[in-house]
C-alpha cells in the first residue's frame, strides 16, 4: 500500500507541473501539440525511472562532496541514451523537441528526486517514485499540449477537427500561460476537494 501512495503521489498531490510548479521551461516550450506533451514526458519519465534506480543502488559509494556532481552525470548518461534512441527511431519528435531533449539534464524534477528521494530510500521505493513523478509530468504535459492543440489550430495528435486556423493565442507562448493556469486551478481545486 505504501508503494502505491508515493505512486500516486506524483500523478496528483505532488504533481511536478500542476502542484510543485516544477520543470516550467519544458512545460511551456514543447507542449505545442499533444505529440510532443507526450514525447516529452516519456522521454522525462525513463530518465526520472533510471535515474532513480542508479542513484539509489549507488548511494553509499558517492562521497557527500561530488554527490550533485555524480546524479547529474547519472542523469545525463540516460539522457543521452533517450536522445540517441529518439534520433534514430522517432527522428520527426527529435526535431520537434530540439533542445530540450538535453535540458533534461537539468530538469530540477529530476535531480530533486534524486536528491530528495532516491539518495534516502531503496530502489523498488525510488523506482515506483520515479515512475509516479515521471507519469504525473507526462499527463500534464499531455493535458496541456492537447488543450493547446485543439483550441490553437483545431486538431488533436495531428487529426483537424475544425477547418482553418484555431486561435493563435494557444500555440505561441502566452496561450500556454494561460491554459497553464486554468489546469493548475482545476488541479488545486479536486486536490482540495480530496484532501
Amino acid at each position: 500500500m505504501n508503494q502505491w501512495n508515493n505512486f500516486s503521489k506524483g500523478i496528483f498531490k505532488e504533481n511536478a507541473v500542476f502542484v510543485q510548479v516544477l520543470g516550467m521551461c519544458p512545460t511551456l516550450g514543447v507542449t505545442t501539440s499533444a505529440y510532443n506533451g507526450l514525447g516529452m514526458g516519456l522521454a522525462t519519465t525513463f530518465v526520472l525511472l533510471m535515474s532513480n534506480i542508479v542513484v539509489s543502488m549507488v548511494k553509499g559509494f558517492i562521497p557527500d562532496k561530488v554527490r550533485i556532481p555524480a546524479y547529474i552525470v547519472i542523469i545525463a548518461s540516460f539522457v543521452t541514451i533517450v536522445e540517441l534512441i529518439m534520433q534514430a527511431f522517432v527522428p520527426v519528435l527529435f526535431d520537434e523537441l530540439g533542445l530540450f531533449i538535453p535540458l533534461i539534464v537539468v530538469n530540477c524534477l529530476v535531480l530533486g528526486r534524486s536528491e530528495a528521494f532516491a539518495s534516502k530510500n531503496n530502489v523498488l521505493s525510488s523506482a515506483v517514485d520515479g515512475l509516479g513523478m515521471g507519469l504525473g509530468f507526462t499527463l500534464a504535459l499531455f493535458m496541456l499540449g492537447s488543450i493547446r492543440e485543439l483550441l490553437g489550430s483545431g486538431a488533436w495528435l495531428g487529426i483537424k477537427f475544425i477547418h482553418g486556423d484555431g486561435m493563435l493565442l494557444f500555440i505561441l507562448a502566452p496561450g500556454a500561460f494561460i491554459a497553464l493556469a486554468y489546469l493548475i486551478a482545476i488541479m488545486n481545486r479536486v486536490n482540495r476537494r480530496n484532501a
